[in-house]
């Protein structure tokens, strides 16, 4: 078996060479040198406009208005947001964690500069196969999705009933509950 980035010959059984120290699983070693041409598929949400309360509308301070109270027709009142969805990590090391919102998955992750999440959930992995910043996760329309942040080992996605699929690296991808998600020799199941 040779390396796949410096060509130099390992001993069967070896996870990282030797001599460059890149992993001999890694499906890809480096981001690619030519920038996705593809959109992102991050978009900024503006605010929703102010609730109507018991029948009044707020002010500018979001306390109710002084004046008479407005009635406002069911048809034309704005729509009651449902709670944010909340999904359960149940990793392998016996740990869970209940997630609602976005963020980072590894070893030691961290953001990068600018970035901002909800959670960083640190995975205990002596083995050191799980990046120190493995994937990224995050709940949109109520369904979590991962995204693999170009990881050592890669990532796996594994539904329920369905076949296993090798997650690209920077690419979003849905995942449902009963799904197993392997990071590299660590994984995790979604509920």
């Amino acid at each position: 078996m040779t390396c796949r980035v410096c060509g130099s010959e390992l001993a069967e059984g070896t996870l990282f060479c030797p001599s460059c120290g890149s992993s001999v699983t890694a499906t890809r070693v480096r981001p690619p040198s030519i920038a996705d041409s593809r959109p992102s598929d991050t978009t900024i949400v503006e605010p929703l406009p102010k609730p109507a309360v018991a029948g009044r509308f707020l002010d500018d301070d979001g306390l109710p208005e002084t004046q008479a109270m407005t009635i406002v027709p069911i048809e034309s009142a704005p729509p009651v947001e449902a709670p944010p969805a909340r999904y359960t990590l149940s990793f392998s090391t016996g740990d869970s964690i209940e997630v609602g919102g976005s963020g980072l998955i590894g070893r030691r992750p961290i953001t990068q500069p600018g970035e901002q999440v909800d959670q960083l959930v640190a995975v205990n992995d002596p083995t050191r196969s799980v990046s120190k910043t493995h994937l990224e996760f995050g709940i949109e329309a109520g369904e979590l999705w991962i995204c693999d942040r170009y990881s050592g080992n890669g990532t796996v996605a594994r539904p329920l009933g369905a076949e296993a699929r090798q997650c690209d690296a920077g690419r979003r991808y849905r995942v449902t509950r009963g799904t197993r998600v392997e990071i590299g020799d660590q994984w995790f199941d979604v509920s």
